[in-house]
Parts: structure tokens; sequence; C-alpha cells
């Protein structure tokens, strides 16, 4: 066992090292999702890699919480991105090593997007054994009576979404909802609130819904997006697009997506400097009275002492 870095150099709590990766147990068995996975070097280290991140980050956040009397019960939110299917893949993973005390249930809400493909989702779970509940709510037309024309969805399509999401979690008694939202998500989701909502908060990795009985999780809080895309094309995930309905992602989180890549560009490393620095704050050098009490700050004038 052995303390390994992140890649993010956030890391507060160790987890033991995965051996024998790439080969996956003595026996050369895994779980169905990897039997045809590369076994190249490169794929291994990076297979590894978003395994020890997604890892740390389950245990830096505590998001395994014990239930009394059976396992934690996840629900996986399932798209057909990337993401969503690198989160679904690290996750069994881990259950398949022993290393995810966890029952998963994948879900998928199909939204009644022209053209959505019902077929892909359900025949890749199947395939592979992978219990699951496919949800349909055609929350497409409430968006797009509601957004005016030549306006992004993604916003009220996202509410809708999660809104159906705590329902079914709810309705499956599930402990939490697992969501496959990654560093750059984070990112972008701080410079949006700074530049544009005039706060300081990104995208937690952890936390609870307004009503107080459904987590949300992220474990892919530390991994790369670059990563994440990597491993769908290794893995030949069935992706399906997310701009089905024609929208596309706002301006707002492109333009900070674009400026996030040029920085790093500039000067490697600035992503991971970033998400430390969203681990490392100090109230006393920011300008929030309700954080520290600046008013009450004063100074003490020294005394010289009598010869």
């Amino acid at each position: 066992m052995g303390i390994h870095d992140t890649g993010t150099g956030l890391s507060q709590s160790t987890v033991p090292e995965i051996v024998g990766q790439g080969a996956d147990d003595l026996a050369g068995t895994c779980h169905s999702l990897f039997r045809n996975a590369p076994s190249s070097v490169s794929f291994n280290k990076l297979r590894k890699r978003l395994l020890r991140q997604a890892r740390q980050a389950i245990a830096d956040f505590g998001m395994v919480e014990p239930v009394e009397g059976r396992r934690p019960r996840w629900l996986i939110g399932l798209s057909g991105g990337k993401d969503s299917y690198g989160l679904l893949a690290l996750l069994l993973d881990m259950q398949w090593r022993g290393l995810l005390p966890v029952d998963l249930l994948a879900c998928n809400l199909d939204q009644g997007q022209p053209n959505f493909p019902k077929h892909i989702l359900p025949d890749f779970l199947d395939l592979h054994g992978i219990a699951h509940r496919i949800e349909y709510r055609d929350t497409y037309s409430i968006v797009k009576e509601k957004v005016p024309e030549n306006s992004t969805y993604c916003s009220l399509c996202s509410r809708l979404r999660r809104g159906h999401l705590y329902r079914v979690a709810r309705e499956e008694g599930c402990d939490a909802l697992i969501l496959g939202h990654h560093r750059e998500d984070i990112l972008e989701t701080f410079l949006m609130n700074f530049f544009h909502g005039g706060r300081l908060s990104a995208m937690p990795a952890k936390l609870l819904n307004d009503e107080g009985d459904v987590l949300v999780c992220r474990p892919l809080a530390y991994c790369a997006e670059d990563d994440l895309e990597k491993f769908a094309v290794a893995m030949n995930f069935p992706i399906i697009p997310c701009d089905l309905c024609g929208s596309q992602d706002g301006l707002q989180r492109n333009a900070m997506k674009a400026m996030i890549a040029d920085i790093e560009s500039r000067m490697p490393g600035r992503k991971d400097a970033m998400i430390r620095a969203l681990a490392n704050v100090r109230p006393s050098h920011l300008m929030d009275r309700t954080l520290f009490d600046f008013a009450n700050l004063t100074g003490s004038p020294k005394t010289d002492e009598a010869d």
C-alpha cells in the first residue's frame, strides 16, 4: 500500500495502490466492459490514473456513507456521453475489484429529443449485464415551449433532468445520485460564477440536494476531460451526441472553456493549480465579511516596558 498523488496535488487521504493494472487479476478476469479493452501500456496507464483519481475523490470527500443494515446504493446518471460512460466504467471496475462496497444502478433519462437513438443504451447495458432503469420524460417539449428561440436549452434542460433523477433515486431507494462532471466542468463553472455571477463558487464534488434526502457526488472531480475522451475512444463506447435538440452550450461556458484551454497552452499545469486553489481557501484574504470578522480585527499597540 502506498500514497499516490492524484495528479492534482489535492490528496488529503490515501488510497491503496491498484496492482496488476492491465492484467486485471491473476485469473485474467475483469468486468465485461473491459474484456475487449486495449492491452497497451499507454491505455493501462490511463486507466490506472483515472481509477486512482476517482478513488481519491471518493475518499477525500467521503462519498461512501455507511447505511445501517445494507450496502449504500448509488444511482449513476448515464447520458450516453463520454463522461458518463467513463464514470460508469470506472465505478464498475472499482466494484469488480472489491474497492467500492456500493450497489450501482445506471439510469438514462430519455427526454424526448428528436432522433434520440432509444436502443443504444439499453442494448449496451443489457450486453454487459449492468443493472439499469430507462426513464422516459418529455422535457424537450417543455424546454422548447419555455426557452426563447435562438437561446440555449442547456440550463433549463439540465434542471429538469436533475429533478427527475432525484425522483428516480428516491423511488429506487438510492442514497446518492452520481454524476460525471470532471475537472474542466468545475473550473468552467467557477469562472462563469466569477465573471458573470459575481461570486466565488464552483461545482462541488459532494452536496446535498435542497430537499435534504439525496446526496449528489462527482467522483470524476479530479479527472481531466482529455483523459476521459481518450478513455472513451479506447473503450469504443457507443457515444450519443448531446446536440440532438439542435442546441449548443451557452456562449459564456464556451468562452470559459476557451480561456482555460488558452491559459493551459501558454502555462502548462494551470488547470491543476486552479483545482488546488479551490481546495485552499483563505477567507481572511478575501472580502466576504460573512466569512471573516474584519470589523473586529484590530491591532494592539505595543507598549515599551519600563527600564
